[in-house]
């Protein structure tokens, strides 16, 4: 089983602060026999740097980034490249981080930057699951595993 997984999850210097974060569930993933792990950032794929300057997707759809700049373009050309990689790879489910303006899957920041959370999808997410491909977040770990064992 392949799944494209969200590479900040994975450990590689990509968010949005240039930090890493440990994810050991995800993880945990790389020993599974018969998965295999796509690693995926949209953010990056679709031309924005590391570091960057953080971003949230307003209610309208559109993303901005802290300094009012209208990064959407950046966003969906990111978002399609993903899709694109997702598909092209054979991945069947989709491992993203929660919350991402790219990845979130069922609730996102709201775009005011007070750390407001409401109910959506990144651009991304929203993109594959549109594609077929399910989405889960690291917050929905258990799901992803019974998923992968009702795929054997």
């Amino acid at each position: 089983m392949r799944i494209l997984v969200s590479a900040c999850l994975l450990g590689h210097p990509v968010r949005y602060d240039g930090q890493v974060k440990e994810y050991p569930e995800v993880n945990e993933l790389l020993t599974k026999p018969d998965v295999e792990l796509i690693p995926v950032c949209p953010e990056c794929l679709g031309g924005l740097p590391v570091p960057r300057i953080p971003a949230e997707r307003t209610k309208e759809g559109n993303v901005f980034n802290r300094e009012g700049q209208d990064v959407t373009s950046a966003f969906e050309k990111g978002a399609e490249r993903a899709v694109r990689l997702a598909l092209d790879s054979g991945c069947v489910v989709a491992l993203l981080k929660s919350r991402s303006p790219s990845c979130g899957s069922g609730g996102i920041y709201d775009g005011t930057f007070s750390g407001s959370l409401v109910n959506g999808d990144g651009l991304a997410a929203e993109r594959l699951k549109k594609a077929g491909i399910p989405v889960y977040t690291e917050k929905e770990m258990s799901l992803l595993k019974e998923e992968i064992i009702c795929s054997k």
